[in-house]
């Protein structure tokens, strides 16, 4: 809790044997939350799973108890590795059945190809009995919403259409705000600065990246907070500590 009221957390399970052995780059982490920030809602926990019913069960499992939201991503198409909707059922302890609306979106998306739907393009009619849907204006395929735990597509470009149809639906806080103050520095020669700063300043969080470029060490200081206010007074009390001690910086970040 801050003094703005609840945190509304979400997580992300990310699902799939070719993000583990590195063939593929996840994509989806990144944009995932960046859009849960928007709509006031943190990602403050990920992980990333093999293609083993098991395993995927029991992090639907634990995590769909610890957070206000969980998403997953991959896992929910054609193929017989496509396990995802089998998991998570298996987690809710409810039965796998052919969504009505699921099937009528696969049938006019086909039809309007010249494609048959076949035993395989069905399969992304499945759900987790009791399931709504989450559209997907791309393949036709849509996500899936069961409670709080929403199966989101592996594919990027098609996550983020699905993400498009769940923006405004769920509950959230204020947006997490941020600003960069970047600087000329050992980070472990400021540590007591920003330690201070940020116990002066309730609801407010800063995180320090460092970096050494152009022959030279430096820090990237990214300050949150979900109140404008604070977040200000955070970010001007922090570049009149780092004047005062004849650091050069950059607000916005180096």
């Amino acid at each position: 809790m801050t003094a703005q009221g609840k945190i509304w957390t979400a997580a992300l399970v990310v699902i799939g044997d070719e993000i583990l052995s590195g063939r593929t780059q996840d994509a989806n982490i990144h944009q995932i939350a960046r859009w849960l920030q928007v709509q006031g809602i943190r990602l403050v926990e990920v992980r990333v799973v093999a293609d083993d019913m098991g395993a995927i069960a029991d992090a639907v499992n634990a995590l769909r108890a610890s957070h206000d939201y969980l998403f997953t991503t991959g896992g929910i198409g054609p193929t017989h590795d496509d396990i995802t909707v089998d998991a998570v059922a298996q987690a809710l302890g409810v039965a796998v059945t052919i969504h009505p609306e699921a099937r009528e979106m696969l049938a006019a998306y086909y039809e309007a190809r010249g494609l048959e739907l076949t035993e395989a393009r069905l399969r992304m009619a499945r759900v987790p009995e009791g399931a709504s849907l989450i559209p997907n204006r791309i393949s036709g395929a849509p996500g899936i919403r069961h409670g709080n735990v929403f199966l989101m597509a592996g594919v990027p470009h098609i996550t983020a259409q699905m993400l498009d149809g769940l923006t405004g639906q769920l509950e959230g806080g204020a947006p997490l705000l941020t600003e960069t103050v970047g600087c000329w520095v050992n980070e472990s020669e400021v540590a007591e600065i920003l330690r201070a700063i940020e116990a002066a300043h309730e609801d407010c969080q800063i995180g320090s990246y460092p970096f050494f470029r152009e022959g030279r060490v430096g820090a990237n200081f990214v300050i949150r907070s979900t109140n404008a206010e604070v977040l200000q007074s955070a970010v001007d009390t922090l570049c009149e500590a780092l004047g005062e001690e004849g650091h050069d910086f950059t607000p916005g970040g180096i």
